[in-house]
């Protein structure tokens, strides 16, 4: 009887460890990422004139050209300017690239343009080959 008792524990146990230590495992195969937030007037013709054709509405696509990979996310048509997107979390795990952004309104108190604008980010990461999750 006490055999089977020290064997359902260490049964037990042995579960128990088993999965503290995936999650560190997971936790040390997380590398951020350096990048580079890319102005319009540094982007390719090409890649200006796919965004050029996407902005209308929100959009989240990769493009890549000479050794980088271009991460683009657009928040569509805006009534009014003043609106700024920031990166929350970019980031590398053994299969995929992670992206979180977030768009920011006009500050409170400022006067931002009438006209309508197309507020997008792009971000230029060395190339990879793995897919890139959209957050």
């Amino acid at each position: 009887m006490k055999k089977i008792c020290l064997l359902v524990i260490a049964s037990i146990m042995a579960v128990c460890f088993t999965a503290c230590g995936k999650d560190t495992a997971e936790e040390q195969s997380r590398e951020n990422l350096e990048f580079t937030v890319v102005s319009e007037d540094r982007l390719s013709d090409e890649l200006k004139e796919i965004l050029d054709q996407k902005k209308e509405s929100a959009f989240k696509l990769t493009y890549a050209d000479e050794g980088y990979l271009y991460i683009c996310i657009g928040y569509g048509k805006q009534e009014s300017g003043g609106y700024s997107v920031t990166v929350n979390d970019l980031y590398e795990t053994e299969n995929a690239i992670y992206v979180n952004t977030n768009l920011l309104g006009p500050k409170a108190g400022s006067t931002p343009a009438t006209s309508p604008s197309y507020p997008y980010i792009v971000l230029k990461v060395e190339f990879r080959e793995k897919t890139v999750v959209f957050d």
